[in-house]
């Protein structure tokens, strides 16, 4: 009786693949975009409030008149009634509104002073950018202002 031997190949152990490499190169591009992103600082909590008072009713003698802004659909900042409207801020680059918040600052202190809230009305062209009206708000609470109401657009 003759035995026959078959013949059994090198046993596969399965495709080996390297991927120590491409965990390098991930890594690599991990610290990358975290070295190379620009870090925003985030928008500041808006603590605003609606004003108690309705902004129909007539205004006590000794109480200080809000603050009218008007945010132009081109950008542009401007503070008063539709009579006398002064320009503050143009630069629509500029986030932080140096004039706007100098404004708010004089205006803040005197409501303060007199010992009454602070209130600005804000008429926002529908035109204009959200960034803008955010812009707008984040002065507004560096001011220490929680005060804002905006206007109704049909009633211009």
């Amino acid at each position: 009786m003759s035995r026959q031997r078959k013949y059994h190949g090198e046993k596969s152990t399965g495709s080996m693949l390297d991927i120590s490499s491409l965990i390098d190169v991930c890594f690599l591009l991990l610290i990358y975009f975290l070295a190379t992103s620009t870090i925003l600082p985030p928008e500041s909590d808006l603590d605003m409030k609606s004003p108690a008072r309705d902004a129909t009713q007539p205004v006590p003698q000794n109480e200080i008149l809000p603050l009218f802004l008007r945010i132009e659909a081109d950008g542009r900042v401007l503070s008063g009634d539709a009579s006398a409207r002064q320009v503050l801020d143009t630069d629509i680059g500029s986030r932080d509104l140096p004039l706007l918040r100098s404004q708010l600052d004089i205006y803040s202190a005197a409501s303060r002073a007199a010992g009454i809230v602070p209130l600005v009305r804000i008429d926002a062209d529908g035109e204009a950018t959200q960034q803008r009206v955010i812009d707008v708000l984040n002065a507004l609470n560096a001011a220490g202002i929680q005060s804002v109401t905006f206007t109704d657009p049909g009633k211009q």
